[in-house]
């Protein structure tokens, strides 16, 4: 119950956070607009009252707050259609981002995971170290430009793929919104290899960035397994080493890892407006990038509460399953 209390209220928080910071910006982004041809002065301020930018601050905030209760995050003032079905309609692009990227991610700490299982201190456990220090140390934008100046200018390979499918394909026909999905739904192979093509480098940048929380804590908890009783009967027993890590280790490992591979998802939403801006990838991240840039307060409050929502959703799924997983934490908070 203090876990669904701490989630409202973080919730809570960011939409008053959101609201505070976009109108501490200076400039008015109906000033802005000022500069299209044929706005005069009149049509400025009808903009502004449709847009209820001439009214209090707290009145706005009224209005945003039963807006947000009633799942209407307000209107673009620059283009005027809704936030909601732009973030809807963007919200894909940047959950398979997301996703792929974390799925690298899962793969690369599992097979070292394993790897160091089998040498601790050898040194596959020392190339994870590095790994671990790097993804730590550096960057989201840094390891997008490096990735970006390795395959890309000094291969030769031509040039930089910019968004989710080449221009001159046609996006698959569209069921969940996920392209390498609906590609593989709709049977559209050469979609699906174009689609994963361009992908691949941005999710990588964000795999980089997942991969160093995840392993120092499955490298901690594989170690941790290794020594436990259920190891030790399993090899009394004279069971194969690789029966021993999969089917013993493994399972006991994962425990602490689902967690914190939940928050690191979390994580990752924040993290792909950095790579979507990097990469040209039309998400929200981009959305509410460019938003920003024009001063245009709704799409930036949309975005940072449906981030931050996905976000606390994920932190309290965690919670729960870390409580399941291990009973103490709950015994510990009363």
């Amino acid at each position: 119950m203090w876990a669904v209390g701490r989630s409202l209220a973080a919730l809570g928080g960011v939409m008053v956070l959101a609201f505070v910071l976009t109108r501490l910006m200076p400039g008015d982004p109906v000033v802005m607009l000022g500069a299209a041809p044929g706005l005069g002065p009149e049509e400025l301020a009808q903009m502004r009252a449709a847009s209820g930018l001439d009214r209090p601050l707290v009145l706005q905030f009224v209005d945003y707050f039963g807006g947000v209760l009633r799942g209407d995050l307000g209107h673009s003032v620059s283009t005027g259609r809704p936030v909601a079905e732009e973030i809807a309609r963007r919200l894909p692009a940047s959950l398979e981002l997301a996703l792929a990227g974390f799925g690298m991610a899962i793969l690369v700490v599992l097979g070292l995971g394993l790897a160091i299982a089998r040498r601790p201190g050898g040194l596959t456990d020392r190339f994870a170290s590095v790994v671990v220090a790097l993804g730590a140390a550096l960057p989201l934008f840094v390891s997008g430009l490096l990735l970006i100046q390795l395959f890309y200018v000094q291969a030769g390979t031509g040039l930089l793929p910019v968004g989710r499918i080449p221009a001159l394909v046609p996006p698959p026909a569209s069921r969940t919104g996920l392209f390498l999905v609906d590609a593989v739904l709709a049977r559209e192979w050469g979609v699906l290899a174009a689609a994963a093509a361009q992908l691949l480098l941005p999710s990588a940048v964000l795999a980089i960035f997942a991969v160093a929380p995840m392993l120092r804590v499955f490298r901690a908890a594989l170690l941790a397994a290794l020594t436990g009783p259920g190891v030790y009967g399993a090899r009394a027993l004279g069971l194969p080493e690789q029966v021993v890590l999969t089917r013993y280790a493994l399972p006991e490992a994962l425990g602490p890892v689902i967690p914190v591979a939940l928050l690191t998802f979390g994580y990752l939403l924040g993290a792909v407006v950095l790579v979507e801006k990097v990469f040209g990838w039309p998400g929200v991240g981009r959305y509410a990038l460019e938003a920003l840039a024009a001063l245009d307060y709704p799409p930036v409050q949309g975005a940072m509460l449906v981030f931050t929502a996905i976000h606390v959703g994920l932190a309290l799924l965690a919670d729960l399953l870390g409580r399941w997983l291990d009973p103490r934490v709950g015994a510990a908070d009363g």
